[in-house]
């Protein structure tokens, strides 16, 4: 299946030399897919120039002349910069040129810019940030990590039908498992917000498992191997943030002290298969690519401080989520869901 895509080429920490390397790098990876490269024309074809790639027949660019900032109010990025890198990508989405945009931009700019041109699917209040992360027994989606810092009991549940949705289709599973991330596992813990959410799981046709906590998001513990974890964006992100922050200090104080003398460097000769294996397994880049979901389209949040590997992958989530049908797939079961209830309401009424 041919699948197109709209980069921001000059989005992120480092712009063009992460973005153009990654779409390059993509393009070998993925022989049906096509990209166009969203950014200032000049710049672009130097980078393009730089890596011996000025023509391809798998990549193109559209010229946009405006760049959001990574510190940039998303209200100003949506209102001032009408002809950024940014909303272009995602024009072309909303125009059928492209079937995803990825960005490694300004994240607030690009949900504000992303619900404002493709606007919400019918049934959703509020789109909402999920990504994959490692865990001992592979990997587990956790949403919302950080589109919405206060989310009613209602919105955590179509949060829970949206990562459903997307790991049934990316992961192939039937029925994937489900939960609240909660500050106890026990029915008194939590506020009332995750209370009421916990009341609507359970009458849900979801497989929702319970509360969970923190350090289940990466031990996976819960019977088992929960799929989806739920939580509003201002828990998201910090737990986010926290474990990858935790993750760098690792391996720094890893490298420290296998530096700090030389018994402890030939240790590190000796296990380094096993430190490249651990590195490798707990590499961020090869989880990178968030999905907004709850779009009227694809659009893709790359890491802003990534480099070329994980921007790449970024794009392969983005071909994932085209090749699934994404949007389609949530806009149906929604539309299922609203007409089950409607034929409830009716019934209890009559």
């Amino acid at each position: 299946m041919a699948v197109t895509i709209a980069l921001d080429a000059m989005g992120g920490d480092h712009g063009p030399t992460v973005t153009i390397p990654g779409a390059l790098a993509a393009l070998n990876q993925h022989p049906d897919l096509k990209l166009i490269l969203v950014g200032q024309r000049e710049l672009l074809t130097q980078e393009l120039a730089r890596h011996k790639s000025g023509e391809h027949d798998r990549l193109s660019i559209q010229h946009a002349s405006e760049v959001v900032t990574m510190d940039e109010p998303p209200a100003q990025a949506l209102r001032g910069k009408k002809d950024s890198s940014m909303r272009v990508s995602i024009n072309l989405v909303k125009q059928g040129a492209a079937q995803a945009a990825v960005s490694s931009g300004n994240t607030g700019a690009l949900m504000a810019t992303a619900r404002f041109v493709l606007k919400t699917l019918p049934g959703i209040d509020r789109p909402a940030i999920i990504a994959a992360l490692p865990t001992i027994h592979g990997h587990v989606h956790v949403l919302d990590l950080g589109a919405n810092v206060d989310s009613t009991p209602e919105q955590l549940l179509q949060f829970g039908i949206m990562g459903s949705l997307l790991v049934g289709a990316l992961d192939h599973k039937e029925r994937p498992a489900i939960a609240l991330l909660n500050v106890g596992v026990e029915d008194i813990k939590g506020n009332e917000v995750v209370k009421k959410a916990d009341e609507l799981f359970r009458t849900s046709n979801l497989n929702y498992q319970g509360y969970v906590e923190g350090d289940e998001i990466y031990l996976g513990k819960h019977n088992g191997q929960v799929d989806v974890i739920v939580c509003d964006g201002f828990v998201g992100n910090v737990a986010l943030k926290t474990s990858e922050g935790l993750a760098r200090m690792i391996a720094q104080v890893m490298k420290e002290e296998f530096r700090r003398h030389p018994l402890a460097m030939l240790a590190g000769l000796i296990a380094l298969p096993v430190l490249k294996a651990f590195r490798h397994r707990l590499d961020t880049r090869n989880y990178n690519g968030a999905s907004l979901v709850g779009l009227n389209g694809i659009v893709i949040k790359s890491h802003g401080g990534t480099d070329a590997v994980g921007f790449a992958n970024a794009i392969r989530v983005a071909v994932d989520e085209v090749q699934n049908r994404l949007p389609q797939l949530i806009g149906e079961k929604l539309a299922g869901l609203q007409g089950l209830a409607q034929e409830s309401a009716a019934s209890e009424s009559a």
